[in-house]
């Protein structure tokens, strides 16, 4: 019988100092990711679909992240002239 145990497979975390950076890359391989995929699909078509995704997501996460990086603090100051801060 197997057993595993949690503890042993623990993964250690980053420091919370590199949320900033992690965030927009995780949400620009995502996005990305969606965005690319819907736009080959719909200008090659399922046949070529796997030949050209994979660079078409190259070049758009090439784009994405630094676009993050650059408009992400101006999305959360705008976001805070919208929405109520918490107390």
């Amino acid at each position: 019988m197997l057993t595993l145990v949690r503890n042993s497979m623990r993964m250690k975390k980053l420091p919370a100092r590199y949320a900033a950076i992690i965030t927009p890359l995780i949400l620009s391989v995502f996005m990305s990711g969606i965005v690319s995929s819907v736009s080959t699909l719909m200008n090659a078509g399922w046949d070529r679909f796997a030949a050209i995704w994979p660079h078409a997501w190259g070049v758009s996460w090439a784009i994405a992240f630094p676009s993050l990086m650059l408009v992400l603090p101006v999305v959360r100051r705008i976001v805070g002239v919208i929405v109520e801060q918490r107390p």
